[in-house]
């Protein structure tokens, strides 16, 4: 999908760091920044410039992932009017926004009143394999998390997950993305801190299958009530959900027209209700329906 859109009214630029979770994100924002000049970034809630948090709420405060998931994607209409009023504010031309898809940070400038990224850049296209997989292993062993800035600004809000900070020594003399311990141009130091969030050490258990598909057959009940779920499958990843219905659908029904318009409405209205995101919905027709002759006419 080729997502570009010039700067509108607000004079900014928004660039998109993409990536599944735990793959570094938040580890390489600031070396991607230091490239194309940008000053501030969204992540995980978190309005940062100058590596100072500005506006928002971090997403791994949140007890559970569901809740840092809604977070994360502005779904509360209070936390996003906050970081766009100060966006508005605060006169900033370059942002960057991460996320997990480009689904995700599409939606994210779209809750907060900002341009399409014009530029979006792939986690894969700026860590090693390596980077990649020592980040993951991170995750998924220790569950730690990295926020882009000093540990200072962490600890005012956020004492209770934060662990240690680390400092990162890079150049771009010897490479775009090349770290340094010594050179002759003084080389640009960062510092980040690293967190483990509650809901990291209680896993996706947190987030109710169940109550995603009591969700999901409300919806094709809402939509309409003559079709009839015969099996519902989801799966999950770091993008989001894919749904598998299987359903009968009655004689007469204009198929290709019912499945398009039932996928939407499903899509929509469990992002709306929720703020998770449903990457896809697939409808499956196990059979049409043909209703039952009415004998008292013979």
């Amino acid at each position: 999908m080729n997502i570009v859109k010039k700067i509108l009214s607000h004079g900014i630029t928004v660039y998109a760091l993409v990536g599944e979770s735990g793959t570094g994100k938040s580890f390489r924002a600031k070396l991607l920044s230091e490239k194309y000049g940008i000053e501030a970034l969204i992540d995980d809630g978190l309005l940062i410039k100058d590596d100072k948090i500005l506006a928002g709420k971090s997403a791994k405060h949140e007890k559970t992932y569901m809740g840092a998931v809604r977070i994360a994607l502005f779904d509360d209409k209070g936390h996003r009017d906050e970081v766009a009023k100060v966006l508005q504010k605060s006169h900033i031309k370059k942002i960057l926004i991460l996320g997990t898809s480009k689904k995700m940070v599409c939606k994210i400038a779209e809750r907060l009143q900002l341009p399409y990224p014009e530029k979006i850049i792939l986690i894969q296209d700026i860590s090693t394999r390596e980077e990649i997989e020592k980040a993951l292993r991170s995750r998924q062993i220790e569950g730690k998390h990295v926020i882009p800035v000093p540990a200072i600004e962490i600890k005012k809000s956020y004492s209770k997950i934060f662990q240690k900070s680390i400092r990162e020594i890079f150049s771009k003399d010897k490479g775009i993305f090349s770290f340094v311990k010594f050179g002759k141009k003084k080389p640009s130091v960062s510092e980040k801190s690293i967190v483990t969030p509650e809901f990291s050490k209680k896993g996706r258990i947190e987030i109710s299958e169940a109550a995603l598909s009591q969700m999901t057959l409300h919806c094709v009940n809402e939509f309409d009530d003559a079709i009839r779920v015969k099996k519902l499958s989801i799966k999950t990843d770091s993008h989001g959900y894919r749904l598998v219905i299987t359903v009968d659908v009655p004689f007469g029904k204009q198929l290709t027209g019912i499945i398009h318009n039932l996928q939407t409405y499903v899509i929509d209205n469990i992002e709306r209700f929720t703020g998770i995101l449903i990457e896809e919905v697939s409808i499956v027709i196990d059979k049409i329906t043909v209703p039952p002759k009415d004998e008292s006419k013979k």
